[in-house]
């Protein structure tokens, strides 16, 4: 399946998870992630993981990026990018955990969402979360 990024600012969302990967709080694993997500207003939104001792609390950057976005009053998205690497070298793709991808499912049409997982701007894939998550459990597996 070919994704479709016409209207996706790609470059800018890299370049924020780039950011977002500078904060990455990981004196643990050490394995550093930002994510850009793209509201359907055109506002990207940054994420970073965030480790805990206990690790059961550790939030990944994509559900940060996501949980900032709806604490605000956003809950319609178009695209997430995601970085990462150990220590913060981005040396190969990051994709996204299974929670994220379920998390994703709570605010996004899995047909058309976009996940961008990135070396750098020029080095990326894109495959909708149906593609990364095919039978997702979501909102509408819930509707009567």
């Amino acid at each position: 399946m070919s994704v479709d990024l016409t209207g996706i600012p790609v470059s800018e969302m890299i370049d924020k998870a780039f950011k977002m990967l500078k904060l990455a709080y990981t004196p643990y694993s050490h394995w550093k992630v930002g994510a850009g997500l793209l509201d359907t207003d055109g506002k990207i939104w940054g994420g970073c993981n965030i480790e805990n001792a206990s690790y059961g609390v550790t939030n990944c950057a994509e559900r940060t990026a996501f949980f900032k976005a709806v604490s605000e009053g956003v809950k319609s998205f178009k695209a997430i990018a995601i970085v990462g690497g150990r220590e913060g070298k981005v040396e190969d793709f990051c994709a996204p955990c299974g929670v994220c991808r379920q998390a994703m499912m709570e605010f996004c049409d899995p047909e058309s969402f976009i996940v961008i997982v990135a070396k750098n701007k020029t080095e990326y894939t894109a495959k909708t979360l149906k593609e990364i998550l095919p039978d997702g459990f979501g909102p509408k597996s819930l509707a009567e």
